[in-house]
């Protein structure tokens, strides 16, 4: 890599930092994820924006990036048509998302995700039994968390039944 392409990958991030606002989650091949654009589309209700995400994901080496998958799959289960490939998509993505807890329980983040899928999730699904644990994690440990991260649960908590944030 010469010096230019160094320098023009530190100015395009350093840029879509700034643009963008908050840290990137993770940069592969000018490629890059921004924490803060994550949360927003994971909270939305537009499958081109999820879609845009998993690419991203797709080509990332980041060590997190299964989880964040995880979390977009079973979002974007709530977004596409048909029955079965609702089911299969969610499927796929609490399989991925519930590895990473398993490899990582302590990890206060995924925990944040499983809690903002399972409170959306259809009864039907049988996917809430972890709401009040979580509930409690994240809450015992949100001032360990990033500041983007600590935002988007600050946020996320003011509109959940389940999330209560005291004293933060």
């Amino acid at each position: 890599m010469t010096i230019l392409q160094v320098k023009y990958r530190f100015v395009t991030s350093l840029l879509a930092m700034l643009l963008l606002g908050g840290p990137v989650i993770g940069q592969d091949q000018g490629k890059s994820i921004q924490k803060n654009h994550f949360y927003k589309v994971i909270s939305g209700e537009n499958e081109r924006d999820v879609n845009q995400q998993l690419e991203l994901l797709k080509n990332s080496t980041l060590e997190e990036k299964d989880a964040y998958e995880g979390a977009l799959l079973m979002k974007k289960a709530g977004l596409v048509k048909g029955a079965k490939k609702k089911l299969n998509l969610f499927k796929t993505g609490r399989n991925i998302l519930e590895s990473q807890i398993k490899k990582d329980g302590s990890n206060i983040e995924f925990r944040f995700l499983r809690l903002i899928i399972q409170e959306h999730s259809p009864g039907i699904l049988g996917y809430k039994d972890d709401l009040e644990k979580d509930q409690n994690y994240i809450s015992a440990n949100f001032k360990k968390l990033a500041p983007v991260v600590q935002q988007a649960v600050n946020d996320y908590s003011k509109t959940s039944k389940v999330l209560r944030l005291e004293n933060h």
